[in-house]
């Protein structure tokens, strides 16, 4: 190559330089593109298909994107310094050795390795085009290295035959839906950020108490049964004799109608009994997901809560659920439910009977939901005692004035987040 004219050798140099540069962002748009992005893809682009073909064996693409890369990086070095000599002479091949580096490290790699993580689907497609032809050409050496390699790995306690595990954890959806916010709607990632912590919250967490629970007492007459019937605003309601404990079935409003039109005379409580449907009890430790699929399996919309001794403690709706998906079907909460008020002081009158998972959907605050479920029991658990006179007391940032009491229970409260914005800078942090 000593007699080859120096512009010959220029541009054989420019070329190698240009073919390192497509191996070397080649391989980084390969392994940089979004294999779930590129599944998507590969069912409508034939290209998509290509580069996840070769994905699945990372050793042999690799290897062949790495022998391209390392011939045309070594025949650089041998052109840069023939050149060296034709200009200066003998003697300047380490001086053409640092400068042919510094242009490789610039022209070769930073430069399309940077374009390629930028845009890794605009470099790995096009370049599937010519790495499946040159790969099945170089097999033979691809194969022998990868032989020595995997060799290598072996030893060093490394399974070069376990393909990266693409799978998702459901931490790991909930950050990818949480970094979509610019591609999905707020109230589209709300929803999905929601299904993904339906198995966190129990059916206990959302019931409605015992206490609160309107149904049907067999007990009452039939004038007091039909007045519950006709003013009702659920399309469901529990019928039980004496306690909610000894409940006979659940009763459709829609099944009543008819009997209603003809006259109040032909509705007996023996043909609400007749009109009920058995009741349908759930655990109350059973996830939201799970009750949702047993809502779905039996054909169920409603259901009894009960404890481990059989105790009804609460009513769970296939509308309570839903609500925990896609939030509640009121316009605002906090305005129309009379439980939660919000004051000019920027305080809350709350109910303490109100669940405190409500409490901090409406507020927008963080109070504990590991423990008791309303606000009633989380107070007296800090307590430790019923108060006999309306008290103030403060814990985890948090203000609570009692309003009104009874002999059971703390009734109403005025409550104050008293640092929100040093809680959020924390939180942020």
């Amino acid at each position: 190559m000593n007699d080859t004219p120096i512009w010959l050798l220029s541009g054989l140099l420019v070329m190698l330089l240009c073919i390192s540069a497509f191996f070397s962002g080649t391989e980084t748009g390969m392994m940089s593109i979004n294999r779930y992005r590129l599944k998507h893809l590969a069912k409508k682009h034939r290209s998509a298909r290509r580069v996840h073909r070769l994905l699945k064996r990372p050793d042999r693409l690799i290897g062949v994107i790495l022998i391209g890369n390392n011939l045309a990086n070594n025949f650089a070095a041998i052109v840069a310094a023939i050149i060296a000599v034709h200009l200066f002479g003998e003697g300047s091949e380490f001086l053409a050795g640092a400068l042919l580096t510094i242009v490789m490290l610039i022209f070769a790699e930073v430069t399309p390795k940077t374009i390629a993580a930028l845009n890794p689907e605009r470099i790995a497609f096009p370049a599937s085009y010519l790495l499946k032809p040159l790969l099945k050409l170089l097999y033979p050496v691809v194969w022998l290295v990868n032989h020595f390699s995997n060799g290598l790995l072996r030893l060093l306690g490394f399974n070069p035959d376990n393909v990266r595990d693409d799978v998702l954890s459901k931490e790991e959806l909930r950050t990818v839906v949480d970094e979509s916010r610019e591609d999905i709607h707020s109230d589209h990632q709300g929803m999905l950020i929601n299904i993904l912590d339906l198995e966190k919250v129990t059916v206990n967490d959302i019931m409605v108490p015992r206490s609160e629970i309107l149904g049907l007492n067999l007990d009452d007459d039939i004038e007091s049964l039909v007045d519950q019937i006709v003013a009702t605003e659920h399309t469901r309601l529990p019928i039980f004799q004496g306690d909610i404990n000894n409940v006979l079935g659940i009763l459709h409003m829609r099944r009543v109608n008819r009997l209603l039109r003809r006259g109040e005379s032909e509705l007996t409580k023996e043909a609400i009994k007749r009109f009920a449907r058995e009741p349908y009890f759930v655990p109350e430790s059973t996830p939201l997901h799970v009750q949702l699929v047993n809502f779905q399996k039996n054909k169920r919309r409603i259901g009894l809560v009960v404890d481990e001794y059989g105790e009804v403690q609460g009513l769970v709706t296939l509308e309570d659920i839903l609500e925990e998906i896609v939030g509640e079907f009121t316009t605002n909460f906090a305005e129309e439910d009379q439980d939660i008020t919000a004051n000019p002081d920027r305080t809350f009158s709350i109910d303490a009977s109100v669940n405190i998972r409500d409490i901090n959907k409406v507020t927008g605050w963080n109070l504990p939901t590991d423990g008791p479920k309303t606000l009633n029991g989380l107070l007296l658990e800090q307590l430790e005692h019923i108060p006999e006179g309306n008290l103030c007391l403060e814990f985890d940032g948090y203000r609570f004035e009692t309003l009104s009491l009874s002999d059971k229970m703390i009734d109403r409260v005025r409550a104050r987040h008293l640092h929100p914005a040093k809680n959020k800078d924390t939180e942020d942090d």
